[in-house]
């Protein structure tokens, strides 16, 4: 019995030591800083130049709706994957079915499209 939970005993023991390892490293190998921690909201954020953003920025709803399309078509279009590894397996019909489905993604394109969804404004 006990020897089913050896893995997982290993397992715990090697990441705590490793995460342990890399604690340890890291106050004595890492950057020492004389300043105090709220000093650096003053710092320029990654790229080098002072943000600039509101506390009161929103952004546009053209974001969102072209932010939903994108994660619509691309989740349809990951359910082809299984299709096109196993389309000898599944045969004529998963082919038919395939070329139906592909017909309906595009018909909603091209109506997303022409209801100027794409549009960014």
């Amino acid at each position: 019995m006990l020897r089913s939970y050896l893995p997982i005993l290993v397992f715990l023991v090697l990441s705590t030591g490793v995460g342990a390892l890399f604690l340890v490293a890291n106050s004595y190998l890492g950057p020492r800083f004389k300043r105090r921690p709220t000093e650096f909201a003053e710092d320029a954020y990654e790229c080098g130049l002072p943000s600039e953003v509101q506390q009161g920025f929103r952004f546009g709803i053209s974001f969102y709706l072209i932010a939903m399309l994108f994660l619509l078509f691309d989740i349809e279009v990951v359910f082809l994957y299984p299709i096109a590894v196993e389309l000898r397996a599944f045969g004529t019909f998963a082919l038919i079915e395939t070329a139906v489905f592909i017909v309906l993604l595009f018909v909603a394109l091209i109506y997303v499209w022409r209801r100027g969804a794409l549009e960014w404004k």
